[in-house]
């Protein structure tokens, strides 16, 4: 028996793109109508960390809902965007993001090898980099990121660049903390202490991975 009236795949998300327009359209929502890309900024941030914590959770329903909330956010800036000077709409980003999805995966749509998780890694950073004119493997990175974010990703862009990351020192200093407290204790062992001193240990990561950036851009042969 066919199942005729389950709907298609992704007619979901048309409907979801009319209700959005019905919003922001003349007689629809004043307050949908009077938002803004800037006035929604803080959605948008607040929508992914709730994302997050329903991943972190394990809690399926939850996730869902907090999907969904992500989603009208990309849906909402996009019907914004119909109103620039330059108008784009939910279309436009689909494509975009399917052609760069296919440019960067060339060992599943093209004739690039890539047997390995590095392999892929290398294949894509070449080719953001190619894509976006870029000189530094740092660049691009959002220096707003939550300073651990920011720091895991500066380490992960650099990986292939022969670097110090921290003192030798240092780093056996940490490698047995770590096996005497765990990196979460450790982590919040080094917030406290910070914050005992009078310290800003956001501030103070931050300071860190300035230097690091510097460090990996000279090691690039590039200005800092």
């Amino acid at each position: 028996m066919s199942d005729d009236l389950t709907p298609a795949r992704g007619e979901s998300l048309v409907e979801l793109v009319a209700v959005m327009d019905r919003l922001r359209s003349p007689g629809g929502c004043p307050w949908d109508a009077e938002q803004t890309h800037d006035s929604l900024v803080e959605y948008m941030v607040e929508e992914a960390y709730e994302a997050v914590e329903a991943i972190e959770s394990g809690d399926d329903v939850a996730l869902r809902e907090e999907l969904g909330d992500v989603l009208l956010q990309v849906v909402y800036h996009s019907r914004l965007a119909q109103e620039h000077d330059e108008p784009f709409d939910i279309d436009d980003v689909a494509r975009g993001i399917t052609s760069k999805l296919i440019r960067r995966h060339p060992h599943v749509f093209g004739d690039v090898n890539a047997e390995t998780i590095a392999d892929v890694e290398v294949n894509w950073l070449a080719a953001k980099a190619q894509e976006k004119g870029r000189e530094s493997v740092t660049d691009g990175i959002p220096s707003a990121l939550p300073a651990l974010v920011l720091a895991s990703k500066m380490m992960s862009r650099s990986k292939l660049i022969d670097v110090e990351i921290v003192p030798n020192q240092a780093r056996a200093v940490a490698e047995q903390a770590v096996l005497e407290l765990g990196y979460g204790e450790l982590l919040l062992a080094i917030v406290a202490e910070a914050h005992a001193d009078g310290v800003d240990a956001e501030a103070e990561l931050r300071s860190a991975i300035r230097d690091y950036r510097a460090r990996i851009r000279t090691a690039e042969g590039l200005a800092t």
